[in-house]
């Protein structure tokens, strides 16, 4: 861990997972989020991924240099949300996950606060 924070892509990461989970931690308290609900983490994790610099242009690319980036940000931040979400259900419900993400995204994507 210490040689990986020691590099800039490193603690660049880890800013990122922090922001991350800071999002999370002030929909908890700002909107009572309630997490057995789909909508709900869609939402979050649609903010948390958008918000957290996770989806920037440059961490993007360093996923898949290949990657087109037309509409970049929100399809990053869309499919790392429908990920996230896929993550707490179960083989045979994943396209819950995708449903979730759809009902929540123009909303959430837009909530900055």
């Amino acid at each position: 861990c210490p040689v990986h924070l020691s590099s800039r892509h490193g603690r660049t990461q880890m800013a990122h997972t922090l922001t991350h989970e800071l999002v999370h931690a002030f929909d908890q308290c700002r909107a009572h989020a309630n997490w057995s609900n789909l909508v709900h983490q869609a939402c979050s994790e649609i903010r948390a991924s958008s918000l957290s610099g996770e989806c920037d242009y440059a961490e993007e690319f360093n996923r898949n240099p290949m990657a087109k980036f037309a509409g970049g940000h929100s399809a990053c931040v869309r499919r790392r949300a429908e990920l996230s979400v896929a993550m707490n259900l179960a083989k045979d419900e994943k396209e819950k996950a995708a449903e979730a993400v759809q009902a929540a995204f123009d909303r959430c994507y837009n909530d900055t606060a």
